[in-house]
């Protein structure tokens, strides 16, 4: 091999080797993994609600109130784990748009109850099949003890956090991981509470 063919052979195979031994900097952290998978899912399920108009986030929302039907600020925002002026700009921008709508209490103007309107329904029922779809693309190849194992770690995760960062951590949450515990592998894999 002639001197400059044997440079051209090392400068093509080098990058093939640094890529090898290049890791992301949080290779073996768990919040790394946690954000990568995150950041992925978000873009997935944001892909999908364009179609919708909506943004990823704003979905979490509508799924709130479609299954309470009725939700002060507070306890929107309680339930999203965001500080209330999150869950009021989010509000703010869905209202605009003809999917919730406000109300204040007729005793007490401080408190504002929210609820979804009929396209704000429509909207839920399609965010639903989203959901479904892009937990089924996420979770391919889980078993149902995997799937289940995996969102109760997630959810202690979540609430760790929560405490730590100073929001209400959801009570409802330890229990419905309890009633999940009893589900058979062949049971959905989605969360009902």
């Amino acid at each position: 091999m002639a001197a400059g063919e044997q440079a051209v052979a090392v400068a093509v195979d080098t990058p093939r080797r640094a890529s090898k031994r290049l890791r992301p900097p949080g290779a073996k952290s768990v919040g790394w993994a946690l954000m990568q998978a995150a950041r992925l899912h978000r873009g997935r399920i944001g892909d999908r609600l364009a179609d919708l108009d909506l943004f990823a986030g704003q979905e979490q929302v509508v799924q709130a109130l479609a299954a309470a039907g009725t939700m002060t600020m507070g306890d929107l925002a309680a339930t999203l784990r965001v500080r209330p002026p999150t869950a009021s700009k989010t509000i703010t921008r869905l209202a605009a748009m003809g999917v919730v709508e406000r109300r204040t209490e007729a005793g007490d103007g401080r408190v504002v109850r929210v609820r979804l309107t009929e396209a704000g329904l429509a909207k839920a029922k399609a965010i639903e099949g989203i959901w479904d779809d892009v937990e089924a693309e996420m979770l391919d190849g889980f078993d149902g003890k995997e799937r289940r194992r995996l969102r109760k770690l997630l959810r202690r995760t979540a609430r760790n956090l929560a405490e730590a960062a100073g929001l209400d951590a959801h009570e409802s949450d330890g229990e419905a991981e309890d009633d999940l515990d009893g589900l058979d592998a062949g049971d959905s894999s989605r969360d009902m509470d």
